[in-house]
């Protein structure tokens, strides 16, 4: 190849590449406003945003993967948390973590009712993004593992003592109680996003270890309120209706109403009940 077709061969790949690169902007811009939802955008989303930034929300957390680093992902958090919980969370985050034994550094920001609504109106949207799986690890869980990331989980810092007893069987196509464990593990969203197994490693949710011995104590209370009748039927009720019962002065819940998610009674089927059943009556 000589000077001249040296000269050409240059011209004619940058151009190229120029071309390549403004038909891919221009894809990319024609199909911004359908991966971002603009059209649910309101004027709450709006001032959500405008909440975050005045909050400095981004010097700890990030969105898709861009922020400071130094605390949780919160691309998907409205996913794992529902409104109740994060918006006690933000009107008191002391009353969720006790900064000396847990070290979460959340501060008290002050926010007040209506921003903290919009704010988790932004979140919201957010979550609702097709941010094309990124992220890889939308949030950082203390005590489990969070499905369905690149290499199948991300493991929080306390997972390995958070790992189900080995002398309880955990595999097996028909056993009950490993099935239950994999709903336990793969539900939307997945239980272990809020609970851990592990003894006293409290998340969003109590840990569930010795959960059966405690269902037996609470029904034996004569403070029950729901109407199970025996183990079984507490822990499932506690699933599909969480705030039949509310152990009073918890930090799970506000006004009688648990933080707890109450979409499982329809998004799992019966035998899946009765397979985390299963499971959660094993946690003894």
């Amino acid at each position: 190849m000589n000077k001249k077709q040296a000269r050409l061969f240059a011209i004619g790949s940058t151009a190229l590449a120029t071309l390549l690169f403004l038909g891919l902007t221009v894809d990319s811009h024609r199909q911004f406003g359908k991966l971002t939802n603009a059209d649910k955008i309101t004027p709450e989303v709006t001032r959500g945003k405008d909440v975050w930034h005045e909050n400095n929300c981004i010097n700890c957390h990030t969105l898709f993967g861009e922020g400071a680093y130094y605390a949780p992902d919160l691309t998907k958090i409205t996913k794992l948390r529902g409104e109740a919980y994060l918006t006690a969370y933000m009107k008191d985050p002391s009353q969720f973590y006790d900064e000396n034994k847990h070290r979460r550094l959340m501060p008290r920001q002050d926010i007040s009712e209506p921003d903290i609504k919009a704010l988790i109106a932004f979140l919201d949207w957010v979550s609702n993004v097709d941010n094309q799986g990124w992220p890889p690890r939308p949030i950082l869980v203390t005590g489990g593992t969070f499905p369905g990331t690149a290499g199948g989980a991300t493991q929080g810092a306390d997972s390995a003592a958070a790992q189900p007893p080995a002398a309880r069987p955990v595999s097996g196509a028909e056993n009950p109680i490993a099935l239950g464990e994999n709903v336990f593990r793969t539900a939307a969203p997945a239980c272990v996003a809020c609970h851990s197994v592990a003894p006293g490693v409290n998340m969003a949710g109590p840990s569930l270890a010795g959960v059966s011995a405690r269902a037996q104590q609470v029904l034996a209370s004569g403070q029950y309120k729901g109407q199970a009748k025996d183990v079984a039927g507490y822990l499932r009720e506690s699933v599909t209706h969480p705030s039949a019962h509310v152990v009073p002065g918890a930090m799970y819940s506000a006004n009688g109403n648990s933080f707890m998610p109450a979409t499982y009674a329809t998004s799992l089927t019966a035998a899946q009940l009765d397979q985390l059943t299963a499971y959660l009556s094993s946690l003894k």
